[in-house]
């Protein structure tokens, strides 16, 4: 199903509660808070493209510095960054100053640390864009686009909770073995005319290694949170088994929520509306796979949930799995008292903005990439 399609099915589960809107978390504020949603909705439209080739000219601060000082306990990056096509341009230019295998985890990945000190996560490309990944909705490998588009849907839908993205080309002979860990190095291996590296994951098998076209190999760029941010890892509460036959809580019983919302930090605060706004969000992209999530330390339920690894997305468009909603339908259609959990009205007027009309959808996606690759797959006919 294409994206578009896809947001008029979501907006058709989100109209169910339409009755109840009057009841949505953020309070009767109604016309006001549409009309503010609106506001920050032209902001976005308006600075959605980005220049290729940026550069800062007003300041002597790095890149890295800039970006450091836009997060915070609720956001990643501000509504308002002139300075964001500058920083992705230097993300997909900057000089590659060491790469060594990734960090811990599943999926095949580099950590390479840019000019300047600058870490950044290296996803490969694995498949091509039209490439359909057949089987479970989590199957395949990760998709490096999926990863870019992920980021900029994050900016469409206003929530500005995914670490910024670029796509880049890299040259594996100049840029990377000259300044590779031997621990990298040892994976690097040659496929007829291709070179390859198979890294250190969970998954990592020299028979399935990443390879390059010639020496020229496509991937992602993910920015490092800034250290003085240190990461808490949380189960996902509608997290899957990964076991044939066996059902998680959630997949049997409708009225899971109600446990959910007893426990910490799902008690109080925006953790669960978060966790709302993420199943859209997954689900607009087509990612199963959010079994863990990230949010910063310390920070008693008060931080955002941080939308990182999204590249378990875009595997199929023709494919919608609505299981992915189950907290937006679990914890939104039980019950619409006012003490029950809810949309925010901030999302649903998003929504509804970039729904109508719907060819806005995927044209808002198509033209958001700015400096380096273009993310998104082509959509099925």
């Amino acid at each position: 199903m294409k994206l578009k399609q896809r947001m008029v099915v979501l907006c058709a589960v989100l109209l169910l509660l339409g009755l109840a809107k009057i009841f949505l978390l953020d309070g009767g504020e109604g016309s006001a808070a549409s009309r503010r949603d609106l506001r920050a909705f032209r902001k976005m439209e308006a600075g959605l493209s980005l220049s290729r080739g940026a550069r800062l000219t007003h300041t002597l601060q790095s890149p890295w510095e800039i970006a450091s000082q836009w997060v915070g306990p609720r956001e990643v990056y501000p509504e308002e960054t002139p300075e964001l096509a500058a920083v992705l341009t230097s993300l997909s230019t900057a000089r590659i100053e060491r790469a060594d295998v990734g960090y811990k985890g599943t999926q095949l990945k580099a950590l390479l640390v840019l000019d300047g000190g600058q870490k950044v996560v290296f996803k490969p490309k694995r498949y091509n864009r039209d490439y359909v990944v057949e089987g479970e909705p989590y199957a395949g490998y990760d998709r490096h686009n999926a990863e870019v588009a992920g980021f900029h849907l994050d900016r469409i839908l206003g929530f500005r909770r995914a670490p910024l993205v670029v796509g880049r080309y890299v040259n594996l002979r100049t840029e990377i073995k000259p300044v590779a860990t031997d621990q990298l190095l040892s994976t690097f291996l040659t496929q007829g005319n291709n070179t390859c590296f198979y890294g250190k994951c969970y998954y990592c098998r020299e028979s399935e290694p990443a390879c390059a076209d010639g020496e020229i190999m496509e991937g992602s760029l993910t920015l490092w949170l800034p250290d003085v941010w240190p990461l808490q890892k949380h189960r996902h509460p509608w997290g899957r088994t990964y076991r044939e036959g066996k059902l998680a809580r959630w997949e049997y019983d409708e009225s899971y929520c109600e446990a959910v919302k007893k426990m910490p930090p799902y008690d109080e605060g925006p953790r669960l509306l978060d966790v709302i706004d993420t199943a859209i969000f997954d689900y607009l992209i087509g990612n199963a796979d959010r079994h863990h999530y990230e949010s910063f330390q310390d920070d008693g339920g008060a931080s955002m949930l941080i939308l990182l690894d999204n590249a378990k997305s875009f595997g199929n468009a023709a494919l919608d799995e609505r299981s992915i909603l189950a907290p937006l339908y679990q914890c939104c259609i039980i019950s619409c008292l006012p003490a029950s959990v809810r949309v925010r009205m901030s999302t649903w007027n998003r929504l509804n903005l970039l729904i109508n009309p719907a060819e806005r959808w995927s044209s808002e996606l198509s033209h958001t990439a700015g400096p380096g690759i273009r993310p998104c797959p082509p959509s099925p006919g």
